[in-house]
């Protein structure tokens, strides 16, 4: 238990962060799953066009507010459009 005031004020804050951070990433993996779940799911290319681009903006959004850091950010753009170029429907 903290025992100043000051030191109470930052475990609020902390707090505060702490789950702010978690929404951020949780939304961030959502967004992740989606494109995979589309690709999974033999979907058209342009869907999976459509979450690569709303994938790409969470992670720009992220690394410039730091909730993840900008090389990872970047990295996982870089694996992103790996797969979004390699990927073509299979009829069936």
């Amino acid at each position: 238990m903290p025992l100043h005031k000051s030191a109470e004020k930052r475990l609020r804050q902390a707090a505060r962060r702490n789950e702010r951070n978690r929404a951020r990433k949780k939304e961030l993996k959502g967004v992740l799953k989606n494109m995979q779940k589309l690709i999974d799911a033999n979907a058209a290319k342009s869907e999976v066009e459509a979450a690569y681009k709303a994938a790409v903006q969470k992670l720009d959004r992220l690394g410039v507010k730091r909730y993840i850091h900008a090389n990872k950010a970047s990295r996982k753009k870089a694996q992103l459009t790996k797969v979004l170029n390699n990927y073509t429907p299979t009829a069936g």
